[in-house]
Parts: C-alpha cells; structure tokens; sequence
C-alpha cells in the first residue's frame, strides 16, 4: 500500500476483549472478519449510507462475495488495534476493498475483499446506483 492509500484509508479503532480470543488470549481467525465488517460499515456510514437505509432507499445492499486474508501476526487480548478500509477497484456491481489490521504500525492481516450490490430480494447482482458510486469515491 502506498504513502497516498494509506492517508486516503479509513481507520476504525478495535480493542481485543476476551470474547474475541481462544483460550490462549489469542484472536480467533473468524473474529477478524468481524473486525473488518465494521470497518466498512463505519466507512459506509463515513459516506452516509446506513445499510437499513440502503435497502429502503435503493433497493439493494452491498454482501461480501469473496475474502482473501493473510494472517501475519496474531491479536492478543486487550490490544488497541486500528482497522484499515480503502475502496480499490470497483466495476458497475462490485467494489474491491483493501484492508490491513494494524497494532501500531505492525500489520497483522492484509485483506482483499470484494462486495456485490444485490437486489434486496432476488440477491441477484445489481448495478450500483450512481449515487452511491459518486459518494464512496468522494474524497
């Protein structure tokens, strides 16, 4: 990721409680992708989009088609660590999103993820509106 992605990223603040962990203090590997789902809704409600909202008013919602995670570094009980959520490509029914949990400046789990707009009750892909398009990509 360069300099310009990385100040262009959104950050989302995530503390490590007992919960997330196994019974050695260390986050579970599912519990990551808890962490990065609520960094891009809080990046979708940064825009001002409320996923209940997009339902209602466009007829359609954003679901994750496919991750691809590497994990580097475990998480541990009680550590501070920040979400990361950048859009990196999209496509008229995709967005692509980079995203890196980080501890400080150690980097834990680099991420790809990709999300499809679907229909709210086919669940069939649909193009994104315009709209929704030109405010995730405002800077």
């Amino acid at each position: 990721m360069t300099t310009r992605e990385r100040a262009a990223a959104f950050r989302w603040p995530v503390r490590v409680y007992w919960e997330d962990t196994d019974a050695y203090g260390v986050v579970y590997y599912a519990n990551y992708l808890k962490f990065l789902e609520r960094a891009r809704s809080e990046w979708l409600r940064s825009h001002g989009f409320e996923q209940p909202e997009l339902i209602a008013s466009h007829r359609g919602v954003f679901v994750v088609r496919r991750v691809e995670a590497d994990y580097l570094v475990p998480a541990r009980f009680n550590d501070s660590l920040v979400v990361e959520a950048t859009l990196a490509e999209q496509t008229r029914t995709s967005l692509s999103m980079d995203q890196r949990v980080l501890r400080g400046e150690e980097l834990l789990l680099a991420a790809r993820v990709i999300l499809v707009w679907v229909h709210e009750k086919t669940f069939k892909p649909a193009r994104i509106p315009a709209d929704v398009l030109a405010a995730l990509n405002a800077q």
